[in-house]
């Protein structure tokens, strides 16, 4: 069973246009309480829609009223935020046009949300996650992988063989632990791969895909065989524009692109999750029900000990089959994988860097550290080793300017994102570093923003 918008998943798009004032009613025929999120979108405190926080949420029966008004623009999206309802398909996009024109040309548009869906119960699969941090991995090692290890390695590698397992075990993690749950089904707009969802164009098209990540627990790497993407924003917000091949988008994050494709020409959209447990897939064509070719997903990457530091923090890289590093050394945010493939460019936090530089570039009055943390066999996560349920709020003073520094101490990656407030990823790009709502932080890896707090209120 799923829960709808407006009888949809993805439920209605939402187009408006900045400067206007928006009134949006949300009736809830549920028999539960539920609420709407404005990922990303400038309003007051109280039209945030986070129960608990900024409102009561929305009984069943009653119509909540929420007014902004549109004080930005690009693409973005909203979400439930109650209970695991965004999992149930609580989800839809927002496009605000801008009121001047957008600084780069396309000639038409498509929007690309990806999202995973679960067959069984959100709820019964986070208890069977309580019961065992690894009940969906299926791939986890085996005795008969130590032994094929074992004989396989000579001298005294088979002594390190033996240590890794023992490092593992004593983490009670496996190398194959990239994601939570595996089992979903990949989507694009609510399409899965066999049902292809099908965008057009026409011959010497300029096209701007919006690509939305609305998963609840996939990373996609997202590619277009045969066709180079530009990427022009990031998170809504324009960049300096970069060519690239492929590009990873975490959870929340919004990408936009243009392309352009060839006459005569189909093209697949192909967004594999990170753990190559499958994909999600759309076309480009002329013509409707086209297909392309569909790529290979490629090797399973796995988790090494390689970048782990001491103790449980600092630790954690992915690698490919191969052994190419994606350690905190090698990448800042989105593991840059060209080293694989010369020929190849994948977008990293790196490349990204504003295309004007924004209004506040003051240095930072103070910094607070954020550890990203977590006990896998109890299965919650936590900040600074508090649950949020045991957490006070960080509080912040109006117009003061504020370093925030992530240090992930677990070996997953944890999309971040604040409620209200904009953050500049300090990415070495100086005043033009680039403005983000979601910052993804890999294993073991440590990632600054910059904020200026110019909202007020319970976020």
């Amino acid at each position: 069973k799923g829960i709808s918008i407006n009888g949809t998943s993805p439920g209605p798009l939402l187009r408006l246009r900045e400067g206007e004032h928006v009134t949006i009613n949300v009736t809830n025929t549920l028999d539960v309480d539920t609420s709407l999120h404005w990922h990303g979108i400038i309003l007051e405190a109280d039209m945030d829609g986070v129960p608990g926080i900024s409102f009561d949420g929305i009984a069943p029966g009653e119509t909540y009223t929420y007014n902004f008004t549109a004080n930005q623009s690009g693409t973005y999206w909203y979400h439930g935020h109650s209970a695991l309802q965004e999992q149930e398909g609580v989800f839809a996009p927002i496009i605000i046009e801008p009121a001047e024109p957008d600084p780069f040309e396309y000639d038409r548009e498509h929007v690309i949300i990806l999202a995973d869906w679960l067959n069984e119960s959100p709820y019964k699969a986070l208890a069977n996650l309580k019961k065992r941090s690894n009940y969906y991995n299926y791939n986890r090692r085996t005795v008969f992988d130590l032994w094929r290890d074992w004989t396989n390695a000579e001298g005294s590698e088979k002594t390190e063989v033996i240590e890794e397992r023992l490092a593992w075990g004593r983490m009670r993690m496996d190398p194959t632990d990239i994601v939570d749950i595996t089992g979903y089904t990949f989507l694009v707009n609510g399409k899965t791969p066999e049902d292809n969802w099908s965008g057009l164009f026409e011959p010497g098209e300029k096209v701007r895909l919006r690509f939305i990540n609305a998963a609840a627990m996939t990373y996609f790497d997202v590619k277009i065989p045969g066709l180079k993407m530009t990427v022009v924003q990031a998170d809504g917000q324009n960049i300096e524009p970069v060519s690239v091949d492929e590009f990873p988008i975490a959870i929340a994050e919004t990408f936009d692109v243009i392309v352009e494709p060839e006459a005569g020409q189909s093209y697949t959209i192909f967004a594999a999750a990170k753990d190559r447990s499958g994909y999600a897939r759309g076309t480009l064509s002329e013509t409707p029900g086209a297909e392309a070719e569909i790529p290979d997903l490629g090797p399973r990457p796995e988790l090494t000990m390689a970048a782990m530091g001491e103790g449980h923090g600092d630790h954690g890289a992915l690698a490919e089959s191969g052994g190419a590093d994606m350690s905190s050394e090698a990448h800042t945010g989105h593991g840059d994988m060209s080293s694989i493939d010369p020929g190849r460019k994948v977008l990293s936090y790196t490349d990204l860097r504003a295309l004007t530089p924004y209004s506040d570039r003051r240095a930072p009055e103070r910094e607070v550290e954020l550890r990203l943390t977590g006990n896998m066999e109890r299965y919650f996560w936590s900040i600074n080793d508090v649950k949020f349920g045991d957490a006070g709020p960080l509080e912040f003073n109006y117009g003061e300017r504020v370093r925030i520094t992530f240090k992930n101490e677990t070996m997953m990656e944890h999309p971040m994102h604040l409620h209200g407030l904009w953050m500049d990823l300090v990415n070495g790009e100086g005043d033009m570093a680039p403005r983000k709502h979601t910052i993804t932080i890999g294993p073991g890896e440590t990632i600054s923003a910059d904020v200026s707090v110019d909202a007020t209120g319970s976020w």
